[in-house]
């Protein structure tokens, strides 16, 4: 996995994706996915993690929060990659990365529907819990909140 700071068409095509999927699953009123150039406008440092080709497979990104925290920002693996690893492989790397910028905890809102349960259980199954909206959510049938200290 490495950082993307330039341009890299392999990674803005998997935002691109995951931005379309994530308008097309959620209204508008309940969807917080970030474009490419929103996510760096933000401070978000971009992450992507490519197979044996050099094909990207997944990305994520580490938002800035107020304090030692980050918000974990447009974490999405191809659909026809999943079952491989790599959703576990990008969470885990990115929690490093959360460490190494000096982030104590680490925030993230995905969605409560159906299509969102296989991202739930993955962040719980890495040590997310529920807490109450965070930064400028506010509290949404639509919206799962969840936190895990580093």
């Amino acid at each position: 996995m490495a950082e993307v700071t330039g341009p890299d068409s392999g990674v803005e095509s998997v935002l691109a994706r995951h931005f379309a999927i994530m308008r097309a699953t959620s209204p508008a009123e309940s969807c917080h996915v970030m474009t490419s150039l929103e996510l760096r406008a933000s401070g978000a440092r971009v992450f992507a993690l490519r197979d044996e080709t050099g094909s990207v497979q997944a990305v994520g990104a580490l938002k800035p929060l107020s304090g030692d925290a980050v918000e974990l920002k447009s974490m999405h693996t191809l659909s026809e990659a999943r079952g491989r690893g790599f959703g576990r492989t990008i969470l885990d790397r990115l929690l490093g990365e959360a460490r190494s910028m000096g982030a104590r905890r680490v925030f993230l809102e995905t969605g409560s529907a159906p299509p969102f349960a296989a991202a739930r259980a993955l962040y719980e199954r890495a040590g997310f819990a529920l807490v109450p909206p965070f930064g400028d959510y506010v509290e949404d049938p639509l919206s799962v909140f969840m936190a895990r200290d580093l």
